[in-house]
C-alpha cells in the first residue's frame, strides 16, 4: 500500500514578473485555449472541427503590497500599455516563460479585512520551455 499522494501542492507554483516573484500570492490560474473551427457540412450529422487560434491567459490574486517590485512592474505595464515577462515556476524551477500584457488590475480594500489585488494577463504568442 502506498500512502503518498500523486498531486502537487499549489503553494509550489508561483508567478514571476520581470524576474521577481509576485509577493503574497494567494491564487494563480494558467489557462490555455484553442478556438474551434467548425468544418461540418451537410454530408454528416456529426460535428467536425479543427484547432484554431491558440491563446493563454493568467489570473492572479494576491494580498495588496504597494511596495512589491513585481506588483509595481505590473501596475506600470498596465498604465503604460507595455509588456512584462512572466515565468511559471514550480518547485523553485522555471517551467516556462512568455511575454504578456496586463489586461486588468483591481484592488479591493474591504473594512476590517486584508486588501487584495486581482490581475489578469494575456500571453503574447506562446509559452517557451524553461531552462
Amino acid at each position: 500500500m502506498s500512502c503518498t499522494g500523486t498531486g502537487m501542492n499549489g503553494t509550489d507554483i508561483l508567478l514571476r514578473v520581470d524576474g521577481n516573484i509576485v509577493g503574497s500570492q494567494r491564487n494563480v490560474t494558467f489557462d490555455e485555449t484553442n478556438e474551434e473551427i467548425d468544418t461540418s457540412s451537410k454530408e454528416s450529422r456529426a460535428k467536425r472541427v479543427l484547432a484554431g487560434r491558440y491563446g493563454s491567459t493568467i489570473t492572479l490574486d494576491a494580498l495588496y503590497v504597494p511596495t512589491d517590485t513585481a506588483y509595481l512592474a505590473l501596475q506600470a505595464a498596465m498604465r503604460n500599455g507595455t509588456m512584462v515577462e512572466v515565468i511559471r515556476q514550480e518547485d523553485g524551477a522555471t517551467l516556462e516563460s512568455a511575454c504578456a500584457i496586463v489586461t486588468s488590475l483591481s484592488t479591493a480594500a474591504p473594512d476590517q479585512a486584508e486588501a487584495t489585488v486581482a490581475i489578469g494577463l494575456t500571453i503574447d504568442g506562446e509559452w517557451e520551455a524553461g531552462s
